[in-house]
């Protein structure tokens, strides 16, 4: 896997026309080759490519990016990567932050619906951890901020997105299960910048 940072000027925000949340997935999806079959795009098949976007001052932004492939030099901006060692994976405790897009799919409905409050959002992280990501978190650790939405337009529809940003400490129950987490990210909305683990070894 590879971490590359974009840094974007004032002057590059402005020649990209980086507006919103659909843009900035623009900016990052097009420093990629797209490697997905129109089949693998419709069945949603991962595409290789996490980001978020870090923000910044008012003259600029910064996106942090993770990607199983290299990412193309911008004509805007600038990029910095480095390979992501195998043994990075290999400690057993970390400091985390990451943007989640919180929700759950309501069983009577079957729709995706978006998780308000912070002490909800905050049982769905602990039990989404432990069930299905691959490790735990140490309750007492975890903080929650800029509870929210995304919204932009694409195709000519609205979107809505629940956001939330975590932070806290986590250990690791399930090695295999946990680098899948890291690699391809966890819960949804992870082509507009959700889902991106960000980890510092404890």
């Amino acid at each position: 896997m590879i971490a590359s940072l974009l840094s974007l000027s004032r002057a590059d925000i402005k020649a990209l026309r980086v507006t919103d949340a659909y843009s900035v997935h623009r900016v990052v999806y097009s420093l990629y080759e797209d490697i997905r079959s129109e089949a693998e795009k419709q069945i949603s098949a991962p595409s290789g490519i996490l980001y978020v976007d870090k923000g910044g001052e008012w003259n600029k932004r910064k996106i942090l990016m993770l990607s199983n492939r290299s990412p193309r030099q911008p004509e805007y901006g600038q990029v910095e990567s480095k390979v992501i060692s195998d043994a990075f994976l290999q400690h057993d405790h970390y400091g985390f932050e990451v943007v989640i897009n919180p929700t759950k799919r309501d069983k009577k409905t079957g729709k995706t619906v978006a998780l308000m409050g912070r002490e909800v959002i905050a049982q769905w992280f602990i039990n989404k951890a432990a069930d299905s990501w691959g490790f735990t978190i140490h309750p007492q650790s975890l903080q929650i901020g800029n509870v929210g939405v995304k919204t932009f337009e694409t195709k000519g529809h609205a979107i809505t997105q629940a956001s939330a940003t975590l932070l806290g400490k986590l250990s690791i129950t399930d090695r295999d299960r946990f680098i899948q987490s890291f690699q391809l990210g966890i819960g949804r909305g992870r082509a507009f910048g959700f889902g991106l683990l960000q980890l510092v070894p404890l």
